[in-house]
């Protein structure tokens, strides 16, 4: 019997999805698309969870559109963190690439703060801010600068609480010290020495696009905003911005320090993370809020219990799980694990957030009641 995607049998898919992924992924509507790849929504078939998986037609692709591309696979492989989204399986085929992706449930932030037409409370904004600060740090002490970053490319995470930086198609390496000279990303998100299409010191091109994020946040719009992308240039050139008045001083101090024309006067990562308002309110992260990101994260218990399971589904051999894992691969059996990590995971939290919700205490008869749980009893 022939798996059903969406109407079509896999035989008669095959020209427009390779036989590849087909019985492993059911790929429902397209969540977006671009000049040469289009996101669906699908089903990972085994396990029934939920992924975005960007598909690539490689035909269409030049040598720079294709040397993009691997980058940006080299990138996502090397960045595993909670505030990045993650890449679960690799699949090559002769005329698509297929990138299975972490599916975010809520969103991106640019639709988030279009809905806030006067920007989001700081506090919101902070917490928000605070974890792009977190995902760019760690890029950067990779050696990765990302390069487009901008609201559309900030993904919510509702049930976990988070927001994760997605599309790493302009990403690089870079070595500290040495300039970049690739001009990329999108105007009104770019820094004054990219659009002039100098070298660039890589870290700092992405200091100037997170000081636009906050600005948008915090405001409701971009700072650089004009009627044609030549006033917006212009702007930009000049580093002029109008500040509404109920931004605090302390987040316009901030503002300040990464919209700064010169890049060499731009404020440091470090720097921005040791801000007084962003360290605001601050708590150390717990394992119980963290999201899955490495196999060290799952008990052994689970551990087990996950090969087990992936052995009776006929996945792969036990020895075959183990090499995958210790090689660090993105292929079918590892993206396969990991999900079913994931939704242990989500279990557990759900267990734990059961057993901290106070317990509801039954009346011991019709005349005396306790009316503790609704918050009546002094």
């Amino acid at each position: 019997m022939q798996r059903s995607f969406g109407g079509l049998s896999a035989a008669s898919r095959a020209g427009v999805y390779d036989g590849k992924i087909a019985g492993l992924y059911d790929l429902e509507e397209t969540l977006g698309s671009g000049h040469f790849a289009v996101v669906k929504l699908a089903r990972h078939v085994f396990t029934g969870e939920k992924v975005a998986v960007k598909v690539i037609e490689k035909t269409k692709l030049d040598e720079i559109s294709r040397a993009h591309l691997f980058q940006e696979v080299r990138c996502m492989k090397l960045v595993q963190h909670p505030n990045v989204v993650r890449l679960y399986e690799v699949i090559d085929t002769q005329t698509k690439l297929y990138l299975i992706l972490e599916l975010g449930d809520g969103g991106d932030l640019y639709d988030y703060i279009m809905r806030h037409e006067k920007g989001l409370s700081e506090n919101v904004a902070r917490e928000y801010f605070r974890q792009i600060v977190r995902a760019i740090s760690y890029c950067h002490q990779l050696h990765v600068v990302h390069r487009d970053l901008k609201p559309e490319n900030v993904v919510f995470f509702e049930k976990l609480g988070v927001v994760k930086l997605t599309d790493f198609g302009f990403s690089n390496k870079f070595c500290p010290g040495q300039k970049l000279e690739t001009s990329c990303g999108s105007l009104a998100y770019s820094a004054p020495e990219i659009l002039l299409g100098d070298s660039y010191d890589a870290p700092a091109v992405d200091v100037w696009s997170l000081g636009v994020i906050l600005f948008m946040l915090v405001c409701g719009h971009p700072p650089f905003q004009e009627a044609n992308d030549s006033e917006t240039l212009t702007m930009i050139m000049d580093c002029k911005y109008t500040m509404p008045a109920h931004v605090s001083d302390g987040c316009r101090n901030l503002i300040s320090k990464m919209l700064v024309r010169e890049p060499e006067k731009r404020a440091t990562l470090q720097q921005i993370a040791l801000d007084v308002w962003l360290m605001e309110g601050s708590c150390e992260e717990t394992p119980e809020n963290q999201p899955l990101v490495s196999r060290e994260q799952v008990s052994e218990e689970d551990h087990t219990l996950i090969i087990q399971k992936m052995i009776n589904g006929k996945i792969a051999t036990k020895e075959e799980i183990l090499e995958a894992l210790d090689r660090n691969e993105y292929n079918h059996i590892t993206a396969t694990y990991f999900l079913l990590a994931e939704r242990k995971l989500r279990a557990h939290r759900q267990e734990e957030a059961q057993k901290r919700k106070p317990e509801l205490t039954l009346p011991v008869s019709n005349s005396t009641r306790n009316l503790t749980f609704l918050g009546l009893h002094s």
